[in-house]
């Protein structure tokens, strides 16, 4: 392999510059108008309450890309790993979107007596059981937890993204040192805060069933989405030109173990959740299994289990798969995809237990938040650097090779 240098990297375009601004202004336009379409489309529809739902699985959709991206970049400083610095700036740039993602649940907050029967029990056939969660399911509770969570997010995010752009300009090999110190800590506040946004945002949708390993569920799923959407980002910016020389077909190979990696892991803890309920046969469990086995949701389950699991599981099996760029990409959008049917599968059942609801709020809500998403991306990457230059394992991953 022909050895680079950071400086031969350096030469190459690294900002997205003025594409930058306009993929912004584009984005935040279409999303701005797709969202306005979705309110209204909703209005006519004189069904509020499946806005209310669409909106959120889409909104749990992009912010588990997020929080991927997050968990990635604390990874790789906690472990000190070398091979992913040319690739580890985008996942930054990913998990600084997470203030936007904070402005983005208002909408949710604002519908909760809409999303969340706990917020009126009293009438709930079961507002027995619902009575001994009333410590925990409140609503100032509740608002207090989300803004937690959001807290934190964007504190870790920032702090890690920051200190990276900072060495950037001075190249102090402290910084990534202070990283990897501030990653121990970091891990542990993630874990605990997706844990239990997952609980608040999904779970409670249905307030008397419960799973505790849910949160390692959504974020099995976070990662399967964000490796998925690291992996086309590369190669699209490559593409354009950019980071031609800095991400090579070795990166995109550990990429590729990755997604094959979590995509086995959300298949072990799907059917670790299932296994266990299935064989307690508790009625508060077994019943938010059962509207998914259900009409025409069981095939929306069985997609699941073939689509996220089985075919990819066997597709991403090969190293020459993970090694060619277009077969690779074709299972990495097959995953986004997959993913976005296992958010929608976890919460749209309980607004329409009998039938599949897939029209006009539902992909408006997806364009909206989506073409919001991309807008925040494009505004970072276009004042940073897409590649940590001056990060010390910078060389170690330029010139990494797989066994």
């Amino acid at each position: 392999m022909t050895r680079l240098e950071p400086s031969q990297v350096a030469d190459e375009p690294l900002l997205l510059g003025e594409l930058g601004i306009v993929i912004c202004r584009t984005s935040a336009l279409i999303g701005g108008v797709a969202l306005a379409v979705s309110v209204v489309a909703g209005l006519i529809l004189h069904d509020v309450d499946r806005l209310c739902y669409a909106y959120l699985v889409n909104y749990c959709y992009f912010l588990s890309l997020s929080l991927g991206a997050l968990f990635f970049v604390i990874l790789q400083h906690l472990v000190r790993a070398g091979w992913s610095v040319a690739v580890r700036r985008l996942a930054e740039i990913l998990a600084a979107n997470l203030p936007l993602m904070a402005v983005l649940v208002l909408p949710v907050l604002f519908g909760t007596s809409v999303l969340y029967d706990w917020t009126h029990a009293s009438g709930s056939a079961h507002a027995e059981l619902l009575e001994a969660k009333r410590p925990y399911l409140n609503l100032p509770f509740f608002l207090v937890r989300i803004a937690a969570y959001f807290a934190i997010w964007t504190w870790l995010a920032r702090v890690l993204f920051r200190g990276s752009v900072e060495q950037d300009a001075t190249g102090e090999v402290d910084i990534t040192l202070r990283l990897a110190r501030f990653s121990g800590l970091a891990v542990v506040l993630f874990a605990l805060t997706i844990t239990f946004a997952a609980f608040d945002l999904i779970m409670s949708l249905t307030p008397e069933w419960f799973s505790t390993i849910f949160g390692v569920y959504y974020f099995a799923g976070s990662m399967v989405g964000f490796v998925a959407v690291l992996t086309l980002l590369a190669m699209l910016l490559q593409a354009r030109g950019l980071l031609g020389r800095a991400i090579t077909i070795e990166h995109y190979h550990d990429l590729g173990k990755l997604l094959f990696g979590f995509v086995f892991f959300w298949g072990y803890i799907a059917f670790s959740q299932y296994l266990l309920i299935w064989y307690a046969n508790i009625p508060e469990e077994t019943g938010w299994y059962l509207v998914r086995q259900s009409g025409a949701w069981v095939w929306v389950s069985l997609l699941l289990l073939f689509g996220h699991f089985v075919l990819p599981f066997l597709g991403l099996l090969s190293r020459r798969v993970k090694r060619r760029r277009p077969t690779l990409a074709f299972w990495a959008a097959w995953a986004l995809v997959m993913h976005w049917i296992d958010v929608y599968w976890l919460i749209m059942p309980t607004h329409s237990p009998e039938r599949l609801s897939l029209g006009l709020p539902e992909i408006g809500c997806f364009v909206g938040i989506g073409g919001l998403f991309v807008a925040g991306f494009a505004r970072m990457a276009g004042r940073s650097a897409l590649i940590p230059v001056k990060d010390p394992r910078l060389i170690e991953s330029l010139e990494f090779e797989n066994a």
